[in-house]
């Protein structure tokens, strides 16, 4: 004789069963969607800082106490006087989203596979932005002539040895934040600073490598 009642519970059970795989099969796939869309909206706002071309307009950079220079497209400039070292870069945004640039270091090594801590890094007076796919420049001054970073840019920039420098920037948002590390070229017969990038870091994100 069927138990009926046995039948039903079994039912009841293998319907709970197939409806909680279904909500599960759901919710993951949910999950998985809301990831992936969260990684497409971080593409689309994240920056990437390189050297500018050689094509791109020179561009006119002032510094605070009136000293300005004209930075050549893909080039740099260092200008050293007894109390004061005014450094700047050509650079383009390669990324999708806005660049904003908060500090630099001195770079201790122009081929490390580490990069200096971010809290090492000196702050800039104020933000600088460079659009997406768009020119924009760096700047810095060095106004400690007792310091050592003052003796060793001094020295770098009178013979005219190549030295590098650590970029720290990030989104709109104040998330991504990625250290660029740019070489500063000796000049040439035409007497102009270029520059190159060798490392990406990304600070809030695994990195690519």
């Amino acid at each position: 004789m069927v138990d009926w009642v046995t039948v039903s519970a079994l039912a009841t059970a293998g319907g709970t069963l197939v409806l909680a795989v279904a909500t599960f099969a759901s919710v993951r796939s949910s999950s998985k969607n809301a990831r992936v869309a969260e990684r497409a909206l971080m593409i689309g706002l994240r920056p990437l800082l390189l050297p500018s071309r050689p094509s791109d307009p020179d561009t006119p950079v002032g510094f605070a106490d009136e000293f300005s220079v004209v930075v050549p497209g893909g080039g740099a400039t260092a200008d050293v006087t007894d109390e004061v070292i005014y450094l700047t870069l050509s650079i383009r945004n390669a990324g999708t989203g806005l660049a904003v640039l908060h500090g630099w270091h001195l770079s201790t090594s122009q081929t490390g596979a580490q990069h200096a801590p971010a809290a090492d890094f000196a702050m800039h007076s104020r933000d600088m932005y460079v659009a997406p796919s768009d020119l924009g420049f760096w700047q810095a001054a060095v106004r400690d002539p007792d310091a050592a970073e003052f003796a060793h840019l001094r020295a770098a920039i009178e013979v005219k040895d190549r030295f590098a420098v650590e970029l720290l920037y990030g989104d709109l948002e104040g998330g991504q934040r990625t250290i660029s590390r740019f070489a500063f070229l000796p000049p040439g017969g035409d007497g102009t600073w270029t520059s190159a990038v060798s490392r990406h870091w990304h600070l809030d994100s695994p990195n690519p490598r």
